[in-house]
């Protein structure tokens, strides 16, 4: 849309659910991150579904949500089996949470 002109947009907060106004915003983009951080190392190995099926340990529908980035249909601690099958370290640190700040956070290496 236009308004004098001009286009008009709504920065983002930084987290693309929580400006979709859904609930549970924080666990979704969480996931998020961590399910894009799966998908690019497996992409980057270039493996066949069946062998990332057989790597992850999970049957071809689960590879296919997966790669096509249902990341939603996983828990953390399903993607955090992931990673750590795929030889990463998943770090969790707890500290003080600054005013306006998100409660979790997930910082790739």
């Amino acid at each position: 849309m236009k308004k004098n002109g001009k286009i008009a947009f709504e920065e983002s907060s930084g987290n693309i659910f929580a400006d979709l106004g859904l609930d549970d915003s924080e666990e979704l983009l969480i996931r998020a991150k961590l399910g894009h951080s799966v998908r690019m190392i497996l992409e980057k190995k270039k493996l066949k579904q069946r062998e990332i099926g057989k790597l992850l340990e999970i049957k071809q529908p689960e590879v296919s949500n997966l790669m096509n980035g249902r990341y939603t249909l996983f828990s953390q601690e399903r993607l955090f089996a992931f990673l750590n099958k795929l030889n990463r370290k998943v770090r969790v640190q707890i500290t003080r949470r600054r005013k306006g700040e998100s409660p979790q956070d997930v910082v790739l290496a």
